[in-house]
């Protein structure tokens, strides 16, 4: 009796082709169910009412070289519905209404008490204060006391370019007062962002109205990191080589080739958080402003965002919550897991420093504020007493510790007076007002990326003696007693 071999059909011996036809089966009905879906589910999160009456121009804001940032890759927006969708006015309400606030505010700058600050010099740009010296400040009910604020140290931004490298000392005079004075004129809406050690690349936001460039200021500010490469795709390139906008955006060149120039801090990113906290001192006159990460691109009219998050809802300042991390603490592990920021001790200190000092993971006990930690790539502020006194104590703590803004963003928010109304929206919104890229990594810079060790999960009995003892056992939800 023979043996009768049975071989399979040659189009299942290609491991390749099956799994291939094993993909294809498992997303294919995934993929119908999507295309059949409700095609409005990516909007669910924002509502234009009743409609845009001055829509966008369909022209590109800038033709960039095709090899500049070809390296630079958008991350994926997952979530599509919202539970508190943004709702924006019509562009032409917006537009009457934010310049009507901006003027009323400018006649009569009395209603707006504004801070007093600290001046003088220092060998730190924040002043270097202590633990004991910055909480002093928490409780601000005496409108007479200066606060410290930054700018113990010259920051000053200088005009991009210097005429096929010449260096003097009265043209950058020049174009210094010349920035300065700019700066100074912002005073309705200013929208700023920062490129350093060309981190990132500068993008040009979308579905800008047909007013908003003649309403609001754009400012990008780079450092010579940042202005080389620029310089060396001809972005820049004018007819002296001195022009000083790229699309919408002015650039402002900070110096720091040493001397008189030289940046308050070696770290880029703390160079960074100087613009991105301190925007009420840097423009002194804006009444409402803006801040965009370089790795975001706006998607929504600036306009819109301040009205629809801001003055629409009676909040002084306007940031998104984390998608993941509800309590500090989380965000500290989480920061030094990733290696976010290198100095793993320096953290540890610091959320030492911050329990010793009363800061408490998150509970219903703290609504409104729904979360402890922000995702700060998106802040919009309405310029005042309380923000601004906010961003100061705020920065004055990056400088102590770090410039990861957002451990010491709950430390601040609960303990200072007085209290700072705040709008932390939902990441859905977030996801869909504006498109997040990579950022240009360079390993090794800053201190921000270090050699990863193992990790394990802590316990109970790690955190015996330690300070944040009582935090941990409240957030994991264990007896404390």
């Amino acid at each position: 009796m023979g043996w009768v071999r049975v071989r399979s059909p040659p189009v299942m011996q290609s491991k390749l082709l099956c799994l291939s036809l094993l993909y294809l089966l498992t997303t294919l009905p995934l993929a119908l169910y999507v295309s059949f879906s409700d095609p409005d589910s990516a909007s669910r999160c924002l509502f234009f009412l009743p409609f845009r009456s001055s829509a966008p121009a369909a022209a590109a804001l800038f033709e960039y070289p095709r090899d500049y940032g070809e390296h630079k890759h958008a991350l994926p927006a997952t979530r599509a519905l919202c539970s508190e969708p943004a709702v924006f006015s019509d562009y032409k309400t917006v537009l009457e209404e934010i310049n009507s606030l901006c003027s009323n505010l400018s006649a009569s700058p009395s209603e707006t008490p504004a801070l007093r600050y600290q001046n003088g010099r220092s060998d730190s740009f924040a002043g270097n204060l202590s633990t004991d010296d910055r909480r002093s400040f928490f409780n601000h009910t005496d409108r007479a006391v200066e606060i410290p604020c930054g700018f113990f140290k010259e920051f000053p931004p200088r005009e991009v370019g210097d005429f096929f490298g010449l260096v003097r000392i009265f043209i950058e005079e020049k174009f210094l007062v010349a920035y300065r004075l700019a700066m100074e004129k912002c005073n309705g809406v200013v929208v700023a962002s920062a490129i350093l050690n060309d981190h990132d690349k500068i993008r040009q936001p979308k579905g800008l109205g047909s007013e908003t460039l003649r309403t609001a200021c754009f400012f990008m500010f780079v450092d010579d990191a940042t202005y080389s490469v620029l310089a060396s795709h001809n972005i820049l390139a004018g007819e002296r080589r001195e022009a000083g906008t790229v699309g919408v955006w002015r650039v402002a060149r900070l110096g720091g080739d040493g001397g008189e120039h030289q940046l308050p801090y070696g770290n880029p990113a703390m160079n960074g958080v100087i613009v991105k906290h301190l925007l009420h001192r840097l423009f002194p006159n804006a009444r409402f402003s803006v801040w965009v990460d370089a790795k975001m691109q706006l998607t929504v009219d600036p306009l819109l965002l301040v009205h629809s998050l801001v003055v629409g809802k009676g909040a002084e300042m306007a940031i998104s919550k984390h998608p993941f991390n509800l309590h500090t603490m989380e965000e500290a592990i989480a920061t030094a897991r990733w290696r976010k920021w290198g100095d793993v001790e320096s953290i540890r200190a610091q959320m030492e420093t911050y329990c010793r000092n009363g800061l408490q993971p998150w509970s219903p006990s703290k609504l409104p504020y729904p979360s402890d930690v922000p995702d700060t790539a998106i802040i919009i502020r309405r310029h005042g007493l309380a923000s601004d006194l906010f961003s100061c104590l705020l920065f004055n703590e990056l400088e102590a510790f770090n410039p990861r803004d957002q451990l010491a963003f709950a430390y601040v928010r609960d303990q200072m007076n007085p209290k700072v109304s705040m709008n932390m929206f939902d990441v859905e919104v977030f996801e869909h007002i504006a498109i997040e890229y990579r950022h240009n990594l360079k390993r090794g810079n800053g201190g921000a990326v270090g050699k990863q060790g193992i990790t394990r999960m802590a316990s109970s009995g790690d955190i015996t003696g330690s300070s944040c003892e009582r935090y941990l056992l409240k957030m994991w939800g264990e007896p404390t007693e």
